[in-house]
């Protein structure tokens, strides 16, 4: 038994180490940009394609991000119900600050800022998934042009500010009519630089919006943004009426 757990414990270590090893064979620097003029171009044009009016006039988003998260996002208030085993979470995601529970029971104190902050951190990263083309002139962001990938143009965005991670860049390659079919990521939560990713599985919101759903690299793909609905009214998609009411982000007095 100790010989077995002794080779195992071996081929474990050559695991990881081959996986150590790999990270930098397979990041990508990020190229140098240029021509801040045509990256807007690009970036209004991936909008468009994107139906970026069309998402400006979308009130109410209900996702779940790969199983994971669920979100009801009323968009024009930009206040949200967050939740994710046991907790539920009715987040201000302006002001970061709200009410939560845990298996219906009230949190307060310590515990019900550590339910915000992770409600929060949730909320940035699964929005900016479910429409990231959306942020491309968002405050802190800069443009500029990278070399083409395929025959595809292509651009960068920096953040500077903004989110959970301000400092990541994101390449955008783009299809003939400005449709985005992949990105890669220079972000601080992954140990790769430059990970491509695909954007597919387009859905259309009753706006008129275009939400890509599927996300991966070559082979391995999955549906990242699931169970997808969207209405002018939460009753149109099976929400009461006071689902985000005001009273359910006040914290109760005593």
């Amino acid at each position: 038994m100790r010989r077995f757990l002794r080779i195992l414990g071996i081929l474990i270590l050559v695991l990881i180490l081959g996986i150590a090893a790999c990270v930098p064979l397979a990041s990508k620097s990020l190229p140098e940009g240029y021509d801040a003029a045509r990256a807007d171009s690009l970036a209004r044009a991936m909008q468009a394609a994107v139906n970026i009016k069309a998402w400006d006039s979308t009130t109410f988003v209900r996702w779940n991000f790969l199983g994971q998260h669920e979100h009801l996002w009323d968009r024009r208030a930009n206040r949200a119900r967050v939740s994710w085993g046991g907790y539920v979470v009715y987040l201000d995601a302006g002001t970061r600050k709200g009410m939560a529970y845990k298996d219906g029971s009230a949190l307060s104190g310590e515990a019900l800022d550590e339910a915000l902050a992770k409600a929060t951190d949730f909320f940035y990263n699964d929005a900016f998934w479910l429409n990231a083309p959306a942020k491309a002139f968002d405050g802190g962001t800069a443009r500029l042009t990278i070399p083409d990938e395929k025959g595809l143009d292509a651009f960068i965005v920096s953040f500077s500010s903004g989110g959970v991670t301000p400092g990541d860049t994101y390449g955008w390659y783009l299809g003939e009519d400005g449709t985005p079919q992949a990105w890669r990521m220079w972000v601080q939560v992954l140990p790769i630089n430059g990970l491509r990713m695909s954007w597919e599985g387009w859905d259309t919101l009753y706006s008129g919006a275009r939400i890509a759903t599927v996300h991966g690299t070559g082979p391995l793909k999955t549906t990242m943004i699931r169970d997808l609905a969207a209405a002018p009214t939460l009753d149109a998609i099976g929400e009461s009426a006071d689902a985000l009411a005001d009273w359910r982000f006040e914290v109760p007095q005593p």
